[in-house]
C-alpha cells in the first residue's frame, strides 16, 4: 500500500525546523491566513508569486493591479502591503539599533527597503562616526522620475549637526536600471571634494534599482 505524506503546514513547519525552512509560497501563506472560495491559502500564495513573478514585485505592487486576482480584495491587499512596510520598518530600526554597520549585504538590505518601491528618486544619506557606527540616516532630497537635485553644502551640514567622521551616499532609480549616470558620477565628486575639505570620508554611493544595487566603492570609483 502507497502512504500518501501530508504536506506540513506552513506554522507547524516554522515551529519544527525554524522560519528560514518555509519557501516564499509557505512565508506568504502564513501571513495570508486563509484562502478564497475554493483554494486554500497555499494555493493562493502559490497563485500570487507565479502571476507577480517574484515576492517583490507582488509587494510592492497597487491596488489595481489586482483587478483582475481573483479574491484578492482590500483586505488581502492591505496584508501585503503591510508586510512590505513592516520588512521595511525592520530594517530602519535594525540600521540605527546595530553598534555599526555589520556588513556590505546589510547595508544593500537596508536601502532596498528604503528605497526600492519608491516612485521618484530619493536621494540618502547615512552618517557614522569615526568607527563606523551609525549616528543617524536620513532622506535629503526627493526629486522626479528621473532626476533628483542634490546639494553637497546640505549633506555637510548634516553631517557636522552630529559630528560624523564618514558617510554612505545612496539614491535610487524608479527605472529599475541601477548602473550609474554620468550625471550620478559627477554629484559623488562634488560631494566627496565638499567633505574632504571638513575632514570627513565619503565611503560608498549606491544606486538602488529594482532587485538590484550598483556600488561605486566596488566599483573602485570612491
Amino acid at each position: 500500500m502507497d502512504i500518501v505524506l501530508t504536506p506540513q503546514k506552513p506554522r507547524e513547519k516554522m515551529l519544527q525546523y525554524g522560519i528560514e525552512a518555509l519557501s516564499d509560497v509557505e512565508l506568504l501563506a502564513l501571513f495570508l491566513r486563509t484562502g478564497t472560495r475554493g483554494k486554500c491559502v497555499l494555493t493562493v500564495a502559490r497563485e500570487l508569486l507565479k502571476q507577480f513573478g517574484s515576492l517583490y514585485t507582488l509587494l510592492s505592487s497597487e491596488l489595481e493591479d489586482f483587478q483582475d486576482v481573483h479574491g484578492i480584495g482590500v483586505a488581502k491587499y492591505a496584508q501585503l502591503r503591510g508586510i512590505g512596510e513592516l520588512a521595511r520598518r525592520y530594517y530602519n530600526a535594525r540600521l540605527l539599533e546595530e553598534s555599526s554597520l555589520l556588513s556590505p549585504d546589510m547595508t544593500r538590505e537596508f536601502l532596498q527597503s528604503q528605497l526600492a518601491g519608491e516612485e521618484r528618486e530619493i536621494f540618502m544619506v547615512i552618517l557614522m562616526d569615526n568607527q563606523n557606527r551609525i549616528l543617524k540616516h536620513c532622506r535629503l532630497f526627493s526629486g522626479t522620475i528621473n532626476h533628483v537635485e542634490v546639494h553637497p553644502r546640505e549633506i555637510l551640514r548634516e553631517a557636522l549637526k552630529v559630528n560624523a567622521a564618514a558617510v554612505i551616499l545612496a539614491h535610487n532609480h524608479p527605472s529599475g536600471n541601477a548602473e550609474p549616470s554620468k550625471a550620478d558620477k559627477q554629484i559623488t565628486e562634488r560631494v566627496i571634494k565638499c567633505c574632504q575639505f571638513m575632514g570627513i570620508r565619503v565611503l560608498d554611493h549606491l544606486i538602488v534599482g529594482r532587485g538590484e544595487c550598483v556600488s561605486f566603492a566596488e566599483r573602485g570609483w570612491i
